[in-house]
């Protein structure tokens, strides 16, 4: 159940960031469903892998400065997840940092008022 909810939570944070920013674009609100799986699993599957390469590349840098490491490998990961979809369309890698950021910011929001209400 609650693998659901961050996915449903996850796809609102999509749809958030769609409508706010001009250069993210998905094409439907199913859509933002399908965008959110894929880059749920691109982030379980690959997020923990690239922060460890960063951490090494940098000499511990990146560790130091998780949230600004996340917030590129989250933008990367939504170039991948445009890449591998036809659902969604990002402009540049300038909007894909800019979409990581709404999304992280939605996404918390989301999850900490579906915490406080349950």
């Amino acid at each position: 159940m609650s693998l659901i909810l961050s996915w449903l939570i996850l796809s609102f944070a999509v749809w958030i960031t769609a409508a706010i920013l001009p250069g993210f674009h998905i094409k439907s609100a199913k859509s933002a469903l399908l965008v959110a799986a894929i880059f749920g699993v691109l982030n379980f599957l690959l997020g923990w892998l690239l922060f460890a390469v960063f951490t090494v590349a940098t000499l511990g840098i990146a560790w130091l400065l998780a949230f600004i490491t996340r917030w590129i490998i989250n933008a990367i990961l939504l170039v991948i997840t445009d890449k591998l979809t036809d659902h969604l369309k990002i402009d540049g890698f300038g909007w894909a940092l800019g979409g990581a950021l709404v999304m992280s910011l939605a996404g918390t929001l989301g999850e900490w008022i579906v915490r406080s209400v349950f």
